[in-house]
């Protein structure tokens, strides 16, 4: 912080693009607290900006000052989540921007060279068009309030029995609740058993990473689902049996153990490392957080590729303990490796790359 940079109220709304009057409004509610002069002027140091930030991109979330009023009270100010949850939405807005635009030019030049387009087309061009960024406002919400600071609460040591068991994805894969001295354990299938910790009644939190887990009762009152929150987005799990859940968890030793691919698993990756190249990505075969996240990272996603340039070679590694597919992929300028894991219905459910040294 530079101490010695300060501005006044009509300096800072002149900056920021406020009035004085929305300056003195979010004071009044505490949201703020500028320094005073001797002679009682208010100065607007880096500390009110960063806290001007975070009102500004809740404001641009939807969110009522009141409601924004009771979010941040008593919490200080936390600039990399701010920037991070702005820096999301302008991210997908033009990653959105970009495919968009280059349906509708690949659309027009179809038409000059007296190709029809079909009604298919035209409708989801319009949609496209017609769409606001809600999606992307509601991910980066949920993104921030996932990242709050939780605490501890107490709860009955006997709830704790109506939480145990394992509940499916939709995606296919698994998350079994264990018990642990004084508390619980979520593992999800194939990873390592982490704790949690109860937040109030059917309210859960990890403490190493940002996520939640929230249980749900059924009409009589027993718990039948969890949802997972993270990373902005909710994953719906619904309760099954113990020998469900074995058979999940030894079909995915075996395939590990044996270096089993999905079916197609190589076409798979070929065809999606071709989408992505050429920046027309069917997100209809990817699971709805997966797409949206695919569409957020696009643009950065193409701009690795060109770099890495023509691909070369794909070659099959193994079966990684999650379940994920691994190749080595060799491009013209990078090797590569590439994950990707299906859902049960056969739409991708995870996909990762990294460059190799």
């Amino acid at each position: 912080m530079n101490e010695n940079l300060w501005l006044t109220a009509a300096e800072c709304a002149e900056r920021i693009g406020l009035t004085v009057k929305a300056l003195r409004l979010y004071e009044k509610r505490g949201l703020i607290n500028p320094r005073r002069t001797g002679k009682n002027w208010r100065l607007y140091g880096v500390e009110d900006i960063a806290r001007l930030n975070e009102i500004l991109a809740l404001k641009r979330l939807g969110l009522s000052l009141a409601r924004i009023t009771e979010l941040l009270a008593g919490q200080a100010t936390d600039l990399d989540r701010t920037l991070a949850m702005q820096q999301t939405q302008l991210l997908s807005l033009r990653s959105r921007v970009e495919d968009n635009l280059s349906r509708i030019n690949a659309s027009r030049q179809r038409i000059a060279a007296g190709e029809p387009i079909s009604i298919n087309e035209l409708i989801s061009i319009a949609k496209e068009t017609s769409m606001t960024d809600q999606s992307a406002d509601a991910v980066a919400w949920r993104r921030y309030e996932q990242a709050r600071p939780r605490t501890e609460g107490a709860i009955a040591l006997e709830i704790n029995d109506d939480y145990l068991g394992a509940y499916l994805f939709e995606w296919g894969g698994s998350i079994t609740i264990a018990r642990r001295e004084g508390g619980l354990t979520a593992q999800v299938l194939g990873q390592e058993a982490i704790d949690i910790y109860p937040e109030k009644e059917d309210e859960f939190f990890y403490r190493v990473v940002a996520a939640q887990i929230g249980f749900r009762r059924g009409p009589d009152k027993r718990v039948d689902g969890l949802v997972l929150r993270q990373n902005g987005w909710e994953q719906e799990a619904l309760r099954i049996d113990a020998a469900e859940a074995v058979r999940l968890a030894e079909d995915l030793e075996n395939r590990t153990k044996n270096k089993q691919p999905v079916d197609n698993s190589e076409a798979l990756l070929r065809g999606l490392i071709a989408q992505h190249q050429s920046g027309e990505v069917d997100y209809d075969k990817m699971v709805p957080a997966l797409a949206d996240a695919g569409r957020e990272q696009m643009s950065m996603i193409r701009a690795d590729l060109e770099r890495a340039g023509a691909l070369r070679s794909i070659s099959f590694k193994g079966v990684s303990p999650e379940g994920w597919d691994v190749y080595d992929v060799a491009f013209e300028n990078a090797v590569m490796e590439w994950r990707f894991a299906l859902a049960a219905d056969g739409r991708f459910s995870g996909i990762f790359f990294r460059r190799l040294p």
